[in-house]
């Protein structure tokens, strides 16, 4: 393939990125590691269904945002005719979406800090509020154009940092392979499951999708270009969560880990003194892309709700990334992460997960608004059976989260 025609087919890589760059954060990054070091390979299995279940909803999100010109909560608006059915459903999954993306934007610039901090033993209290302060000026001054590159550059930075410390690190090719492909559940390991599947399975990933395809591609000429940026970008993020898991199950099985900088140590027979520097680099990007996505996915959420059009050059936009931002900015410099909140957040997402995806396969088939466009049958059986399999763990979350309170 010539240089040229690579660049061609390399334009179409956009909206996917953010989206794989949204779920590759600080939860992805550490969940991973705790399932290497955990279970070794056992679980990637786990991995690949999850990215094969992201890329068949987010594909069927981006079709239904091309082809409507709207955005996914403009579709949920629209498909109930009973008043108090769309109200309940808007403001539930608003609600929800914003409630979890405010619990969990602390824990997103803490995680972006602790790269800085582990190589320059700077407290992550003080990184962290720097950190959200310059997220906060580009949400202001930017716009999707502007985003979309920071987070495919970000992607490319994952993807050479923790891609290269799996081969450096990574021997035994056929239990990999093993644990790709063939599912195991080890004793202990279901709750491990559940939390690699809904870190890569974000529902405000689903407005994020819908809403920012319709910035690249206006018809249903460019459904094949945004199938196909699906399907690398998101593939991309499956192999970076892949290879963090990969790297933690050949360095460290078999211990208790509570961060991804524990892998630094055994690294550095063999990457030397860039061991730590490779770490940081990775688990910074992971952080820092986490950290955009939190109130773009918000702000969102709450503007394709309400029919707020223009994006980044709407004040009301700005207005709801702002306050998700500066909550973050406010509680990651107070150390502030209450525990209530994340349970609260885990058991309204936990609810509006099945409901989405239920959601999204129902638009998907509504013939009068995506005419030749609706599923065939085959990707209808895949669909439902990624939405009953989605719906398992959403509500086994909510439970869990419950049985947390009590």
């Amino acid at each position: 393939m010539s240089r040229n025609k690579l660049v061609e087919k390399l334009k179409v890589i956009g909206p996917g990125a953010i989206i794989t760059a949204s779920f590759i954060g600080p939860g992805t990054v550490t969940t991973a590691t705790r399932a290497g070091a955990g279970f070794g390979f056992a679980l990637l299995w786990t991995i690949v269904f999850a990215i094969i279940a992201t890329i068949v909803l987010q594909e069927m999100v981006a079709r239904i945002g091309i082809i409507t010109g709207e955005g996914l909560g403009e579709n949920i608006r629209d498909l109930f005719d009973n008043v108090i059915l769309k109200f309940a459903a808007v403001w539930l999954v608003m609600i929800a979406v914003c409630v979890g993306c405010a619990a969990y934007i602390s824990g997103d610039l803490l995680g972006t800090s602790l790269g800085v901090s582990y190589l320059f033993n700077i407290p992550e209290n003080y990184v962290a509020p720097v950190i959200g302060v310059i997220i906060l000026l580009l949400g202001l001054s930017g716009s999707y154009k502007i985003i979309e590159k920071v987070m495919i550059v970000l992607i490319v930075i994952m993807s050479v940092t923790f891609i290269t410390t799996m081969f450096v690190s990574a021997s035994d090719l056929g239990a990999i392979l093993r644990g790709a492909f063939i599912p195991g559940i080890p004793n202990g390991s279901i709750l491990t499951v559940i939390a690699l599947i809904g870190t890569t399975v974000v529902p405000y990933n689903f407005f994020i999708h819908a809403s920012t395809v319709s910035e690249k591609w206006d018809s249903a000429d460019g459904l094949r270009e945004s199938r196909m940026d699906t399907i690398i970008t998101i593939t991309v993020g499956g192999l970076i969560t892949a290879a963090i898991l990969i790297t933690a199950g050949a360095l460290i099985q078999g211990t208790e880990v509570t961060s991804i900088v524990e892998l630094a140590a055994p690294l550095e027979p063999l990457m030397g003194d860039l061991a730590p520097l490779f770490i940081s680099i990775g688990l910074f990007s992971a952080g820092l892309s986490s950290a955009i996505a939190s109130p773009m996915g918000a702000a969102v959420t709450v503007s394709s709700f309400m029919r707020w059009k223009g994006g980044f050059d709407n004040n009301k936009y700005k207005l709801v990334f702002s306050a998700i931002i500066i909550l973050g900015i406010i509680t990651s410099a107070i150390g502030f992460e209450p525990l209530e909140v994340l349970l609260f957040a885990q058991a309204l997402n936990g609810l509006i997960l099945p409901i989405i995806a239920i959601l999204i396969m129902i638009l998907i088939n509504k013939k009068s608004t995506m005419h030749e466009h609706v599923n065939p049958l085959w990707l209808n059986i895949v669909g439902w059976v990624i939405t009953a399999v989605v719906s398992f763990l959403g509500i086994y979350s909510l439970v869990d989260a419950i049985s947390s309170f009590l």
